[in-house]
């Protein structure tokens, strides 16, 4: 495809995103939960479409297509997984919502340590959480630099393609906070919606309609409709990149987080019921692109460009790739700004902001500005080294962020969680994450995700049993949630 309409393309969107992002102002904002949260007014429909877009990144149309042309209908049987598991937040989103408005809580972390009754508690999971975040931010910015490099044929570099999804995910973050990253999200949230629809009805009606597409799928490559097929989607492979993404919707803060932002308990069942809806359809049309670049171009040496090249085929229209194209570089610059945001509230107001004594939230806000793009730039190292598949590290990224799903259940069900369980199973559980990333070892052939999930559920458990628990804290906080619950949730 030629290099002058990719950057008309992109240029085109970056106008349209910053317009929208600078109506999206309403005064400067000089609160924490006004720049990280909105103010918590965020209505139903703008909730569900920054929630999808945020969480549907890169990883899908890039990932999961690459990871569906790799090891075929294993995929979907692992994005269906991650879908089952957003059921999660209809239990635990009310919760977080209660906690936050009663609180006043900004991060997910900061709740943790205020439920716990220790600071440390929240410094330790903010830090652990910036650790595994910057390598998915990475993945994002992969994304990208992997689509405008393939659709060009190297026209335009993977490298330039990182910067300029970097460059445009802190503008986003620095015009108004969360509002404008949620207002620039629901555009990018239809925009990925309409058009990927429209491209895979295109291709598959091109190479001969639904029937004659299975029918050709299933002679020329019958081990993708099958699992294991061609052995990528073992049980242990798949047990090791599911049970991570099942507590994807909890474990990352950057998600978690949109569970203090919305109005309403009203605007709260909104927003994950257009999640649902919204993430069945682009789960499907994510596999389905996966299989058509499967049948029109086998053999590719790297499965994460089985979309770009897609997308440069005689099967879609170039203005129509354009317009693909643009809406899967939005989808990653909306999970990077998401995390850039939510990263920055952490270290301001978790880090910073328990290490130091008396910080107002000017002060604080002012932290989370200056470490934004300090972020941006070691997620683009990161990037830059071109690790492994998008989905699998994505899922990397996620197998570390589980370590705190113990800690965040004991918040709400276990009065005997302990802070020293906190910091001991997050510690312990993230350094056990890593040494098996970075050896590669899988003991019993299952990923370091299931290991750091038993390793920091079972030193929760323990721990917190052989120490005091903050009792009169956990029955405040827990005494709270319960009455809410009946009262605002059970009608």
């Amino acid at each position: 495809m030629a290099n002058h309409l990719i950057w008309w393309g992109f240029a085109i969107y970056t106008v349209l995103s910053l317009f929208v992002a600078y109506l999206s102002r309403s005064g400067k904002e000089m609160t924490m939960s006004g720049y990280f949260l909105g103010n918590r007014k965020m209505n139903g429909f703008v909730s569900a479409l920054s929630y999808s877009a945020t969480t549907y990144s890169a990883f899908m149309m890039v990932g999961l297509s690459g990871l569906t042309y790799k090891g075929g209908v294993g995929a979907l049987g692992f994005e269906m997984i991650y879908f089952a598991g957003v059921s999660l937040v209809a239990f635990f989103g009310p919760r977080f919502w209660l906690a936050g408005k009663k609180y006043g809580y900004v991060t997910p972390s900061e709740m943790l340590g205020d439920r716990y009754d220790n600071k440390l508690v929240a410094v330790v999971i903010s830090v652990s959480s910036c650790i595994f975040l910057i390598p998915y931010s990475a993945v994002q910015l992969a994304g990208v630099g992997y689509l405008v490099e393939g659709m060009t044929n190297g026209g335009i570099s993977f490298t330039t393609g990182v910067i300029l999804a970097m460059i445009l995910a802190i503008v986003f973050s620095f015009i108004a906070g969360i509002r404008s990253v949620m207002w620039t999200d629901s555009l990018q949230a239809l925009l990925m919606i309409i058009a990927s629809t429209t491209v895979v009805i295109l291709v598959i009606q091109g190479l001969g309609g639904f029937g004659e597409f299975f029918g050709n799928l299933e002679k020329n490559h019958s081990e993708s409709l099958t699992v294991p097929g061609n052995g990528f989607w073992s049980i242990t492979t798949f047990l090791s990149m599911t049970i991570p993404w099942v507590f994807f919707s909890l474990s990352n803060p950057q998600v978690s987080q949109r569970l203090f932002m919305p109005s309403s308990p009203k605007s709260l069942r909104g927003m994950l019921m257009g999640f649902l809806v919204f993430g069945f359809i682009y789960t499907l049309v994510s596999v389905l692109w996966g299989f058509s670049a499967l049948s029109i171009f086998p053999g590719l040496d790297n499965p994460d460009i089985a979309t770009p090249s897609l997308l440069a085929s005689k099967f879609v229209p170039p203005v129509l790739g354009i317009i693909v194209m643009v809406a899967i570089i939005a989808a990653a610059i909306s999970t990077i700004d998401s995390i850039l945001l939510t990263l920055g509230s952490l270290f301001a107001r978790d880090v910073y902001g328990n290490l130091k004594q008396n910080v107002d939230e000017k002060r604080q806000l002012a932290i989370g500005k200056i470490i934004m793009p300090i972020i941006a730039i070691l997620a683009f190292v990161f990037a830059e080294m071109q690790l492994n598949l998008i989905g699998v590290l994505s899922v990397a990224s996620s197998a570390g962020l589980t370590v705190a799903i113990p800690a965040i259940i004991g918040c709400f069900f276990w009065k005997k969680g302990t802070p020293a369980g906190v910091i001991s199973s997050v510690i312990v559980g993230g350094a056990l994450v890593l040494i098996l990333e970075f050896t590669k070892y899988k003991p019993l052939g299952l990923g370091s995700g299931i290991w750091g999930l038993i390793i920091s559920g079972i030193l929760f458990i323990t721990i917190s049993l052989i120490t005091k628990p903050p009792t009169q804290k956990a029955e405040e906080f827990m005494g709270y949630i319960k009455r809410e619950m009946k009262t605002q949730f059970t009608k």
